[in-house]
């Protein structure tokens, strides 16, 4: 179990003159960066990072609070050239995009384990299996917005990228004896180049409140979306996670109860507490808002673009779904083979793309995944046997007589 930093848990770095000591220090270190970052998902609107845990070889460990700094494009000038170590790098790199730190190059502990087809993916899985120490993750839900971070809080940050670049290097060995080094390196480069990216706002995010598929008829979802805005408003204006602001189980309720005085609202499940109670005339006037709508402005099912759900293919098109299947007969073959999961082989709604209406030329299946985003590695291994998959199959004269 390893319970402490080697060097011992740092204080947060909060002032200017306190980064760039910083700064001068992981510019003078050597070899990759282990970069980690705490969030507060659950009791915070934003997915902002109020923590940011760098570990490097000659600089030690830091932690930065960058609440009282914002801008940490300085250290990010100072790693420019170096390989930054992360795990499950998608996550983190939006948030400390938005502090001004890219990586120009990473390696990411996590999508190379899945690649190397370790079942056990965790951070404190791999230290484990790999390097023999265990982490404890008493922390990994904390609320890290809070000030001031308890001894203990800061010393899981700091173990979070104690043993990063020595899990890197192992992982490296592990791929390169997989031969698949270029498929990581491959992978890693994609994210370099969109992993930073926030993720595109959905529509008509209210579909998503949980237990909607309860809601029945146009006019009780009017009232989801109604409310769930509202919500969202309040939780936006106080930095607040919209399941605290209200529940999505108490959204649903009101929805199906359509309450229309605060007694009758006051009865729904999670509406009795006091901080609710005080919004009650909010929730009320959502409700009525909804209430008042004509039937031309009631929701209406969005236009599906791109393949329906599998489970409809069988009646909607027998041979889209014979396809399908082929399909996905020929990427559980190749994942056994390479020891990988399925997903991380080939993105499975490229494959489902593909058996929907598969392109006239056969020979362009490497181009249309390319158009998808499948990298050269997955292209190389999958094109070719895609496309066999999806050439029409011809009926057997048994088969034949047995449909007539």
């Amino acid at each position: 179990m390893l319970t402490e930093p080697a060097e011992g848990t740092p204080q947060p770095v909060t002032s200017p003159a306190e980064l760039e000591q910083v700064i001068a220090r992981f510019a003078a270190g050597t070899g990759p960066v282990a970069i980690d970052a705490e969030r507060a998902s659950g009791y915070r609107y934003s997915q902002r990072a109020y923590l940011v845990q760098l570990r490097r070889q000659g600089a030690g460990t830091a932690l930065i609070d960058p609440i009282p700094l914002g801008d940490l494009s300085g250290l990010d000038a100072a790693l420019a050239d170096t390989e930054w170590v992360l795990h499950a790098a998608s996550q983190d790199l939006p948030c400390l995009a938005e502090l001004g730190l890219r990586p120009r190059k990473l390696f990411d502990t996590e999508l190379a384990a899945r690649l190397a087809g370790f079942e056990r993916v965790g951070l404190a899985a791999l230290t484990e299996n790999l390097l023999g120490y265990t982490l404890e993750k008493h922390h990994s839900a904390a609320d890290w917005s809070s000030r001031p971070l308890p001894e203990s809080w800061l010393t899981y940050a700091a173990l979070d990228v104690e043993l990063l670049v020595e899990l890197r290097d192992a992982l490296v060995t592990v791929l390169a004896e997989q031969s698949k080094t270029e498929y990581a390196d491959q992978e890693f480069a994609a994210l370099v180049v969109s992993g930073a990216q926030p993720p595109k706002p959905r529509t008509d995010p209210w579909r998503r409140t949980s237990g909607m598929h309860r809601v029945r008829g146009a006019r009780a979802q009017s009232r989801v979306r109604s409310l769930w805005y509202a919500r969202d408003q309040i939780a936006q204006r106080r930095d607040t996670a919209p399941g605290r602001v209200l529940p999505d189980s108490s959204i649903v309720a009101a929805a199906e109860m359509d309450p229309k005085t605060e007694r009758e609202l006051l009865l729904l499940p999670g509406f009795g507490g006091r901080s609710t109670r005080r919004l009650a005339g909010t929730w009320l006037d959502a409700l009525a808002e909804a209430r008042a709508l004509p039937d031309t402005a009631l929701p209406t099912t969005p236009p599906y673009e791109g393949p329906p759900p599998p489970h409809r293919w069988a009646e909607r098109d027998p041979a889209a779904a014979a396809r399908l299947a082929r399909a996905r007969e020929v990427v559980a073959h190749v994942a056994g083979e390479l020891s990988m999961p399925p997903e991380n082989l080939i993105t499975p709604e490229y494959v489902r793309r593909l058996a929907w209406e598969p392109p006239a030329d056969l020979s362009t299946v490497g181009e249309l995944l390319a158009k998808f985003g499948a990298r050269p590695w997955q292209r190389e291994l999958l094109a070719d046997e895609l496309a066999k998959a999806l050439a029409p199959v011809e009926e057997s004269p048994a088969d034949a007589e047995t449909s007539q």
